[in-house]
């Protein structure tokens, strides 16, 4: 671990706005191509809605084909133009860098402490890295190794357990640097990570957070970590870059994000919600900033490898989204930014689900006995246009991968299940994280 102190940067040397020519047009233009194909597909289903209403209602077959296809072609359509017209602004490594603060919350981790803090030590940064880690009250011997490390910048907390936000804003007491770097106890930081993710806040004068690209570490362990693998890979990462080109990155991820600290200080820390990473990040856009991507800055962190893991982390990705929109919807939609319209975008993913759910899973279901009601040739379009998304993701990320001297792992079967089948498996775990939220039941971690 660096420990060489440089002067901090002011509002020179590596800090040059990201350019901002052409963004409004990239935005307009993507937008318009996706209304035309979502308004062919409106004339192209009307025979689709005809032959519903002899089933259902005429209001009930519009809004089925809606959001059963024409919706999300509209969705996808945006997102594939979006990345078609993509350009990551350069980003200068040289210069003066700040001192900065690794802010870690940390509960019953002993097994993953170790590999987390040899990517730290493995860091090329050149300047202080302080390391504060909040031990949650953990029952294993989380504390016992974390005092047994003896390292000079780092600093121990430990608190009874109350939950990550309570652990983070007892760190965040205690960090002394402008510029704090939260990762989770599991993340692995690839040796440039600190560098590039630092560099590319320094050179957002506007910005008050940066997330870093989080990627599956344990991809070979399960089925599941298969599949997530390229979730992250690939559908987490195209979001954030279409989100981030428009300057309207929605999570600063608490797995690995770069953020000012006075901006967090401002708005009084982490919020005692299940998503406070969703949340504090639309609290700072309501406030006016803004928050980008860093899809060099890699890091690897641990995902669930069981069903029951995956299902209580998505579920709670879910109610997080619906924690930010109840708390910072109007504040958000008042500033009239890009981040204003994904943020609407979101209003949309609730019913998207649950019509995926109730009504498009059912369809499968008679389509494959001849009956085509809810799944035939129209709804087959998105998978062209998925395929498409992931041709452009995957020449993106391979670029980002030789840069940073990495491999994409060969993971056929699980490309398989995330292209074929993972949104079969996801939409009914939203519906449920959505629904507990909204009757405000018991929250658990």
């Amino acid at each position: 671990m660096n420990t060489h102190s440089k002067t901090a940067l002011g509002g020179e040397g590596l800090a040059a706005e990201l350019p901002r020519s052409g963004m409004a047009t990239r935005f307009i233009a993507a937008n318009v191509g996706a209304l035309m194909c979502a308004g062919a597909a409106s004339l192209l289903a009307s025979r689709w809605v005809g032959d519903l209403d002899d089933l259902l209602t005429l209001p009930g077959a519009i809004i089925l084909v809606a959001f059963i296809a024409i919706i999300p072609g509209y969705l996808n359509i945006f997102l594939l133009l979006s990345l078609l017209s993509y350009r990551q602004p350069k980003l200068s490594l040289e210069g003066t860098f700040p001192g900065v603060s690794i802010l870690m919350a940390a509960y019953n981790e002993e097994e993953n402490l170790a590999e987390t803090f040899r990517g730290l030590a493995g860091q090329d940064y050149p300047a202080e890295i302080e390391v504060i880690v909040v031990d949650d009250g953990s029952s294993d011997g989380t504390l016992n190794f974390l005092r047994s490390l003896r390292k000079p910048c780092l600093e121990v907390i430990s608190i009874p357990h109350q939950g990550k936000a309570a652990a983070l804003n007892a760190g965040l007491e205690a960090v002394s640097h402008r510029i704090l770097v939260t990762i989770d106890a599991d993340t692995f930081l690839h040796p440039q990570a600190l560098r590039r993710i630092v560099a590319r806040l320094m050179q957002s004068p506007d910005c008050a957070a940066v997330a870093g690209s989080v990627l599956a570490k344990n991809s070979r362990e399960s089925s599941f970590t298969r599949l997530q693998e390229w979730d992250y890979f690939l559908g987490i990462g195209a979001v954030k870059r279409q989100q981030s080109m428009y300057r309207g990155t929605l999570v600063a991820q608490g797995s690995f994000s770069a953020f000012r600290t006075g901006v967090v200080r401002a708005a009084r820390g982490w919020p005692n919600r299940i998503g406070e990473d969703i949340v504090l990040t639309w609290a700072l856009i309501g406030e006016g900033h803004q928050i980008v991507h860093e899809p060099t800055a890699i890091a690897f962190t641990r995902v669930p490898h069981t069903f029951r893991g995956f299902y209580r982390q998505r579920q709670r990705w879910a109610r997080g989204m619906i924690e930010a929109l109840r708390s910072h919807l109007g504040n958000v939609w008042r500033q009239r930014r890009f981040a204003s319209f994904f943020v609407a975008m979101d209003l949309l993913f609730p019913p998207l689900d649950l019509v995926f759910t109730l009504a498009f899973l059912p369809g499968v279901a008679l389509a494959c006995f001849g009956y085509f009601y809810l799944a035939g040739a129209m709804t087959l379009l998105v998978l062209p246009l998925t395929a498409l998304i992931v041709l452009i993701m995957l020449r993106y990320q391979k670029g980002v991968f030789d840069l940073m001297g990495l491999k994409i792992r060969r993971n056929l079967l699980g490309f398989l299940a995330y292209f074929l089948i993972y949104q079969f498996i996801v939409s009914p775990i939203c519906v449920v994280g959505y629904t507990r939220e909204l009757l405000n039941l018991e929250r658990k971690w």
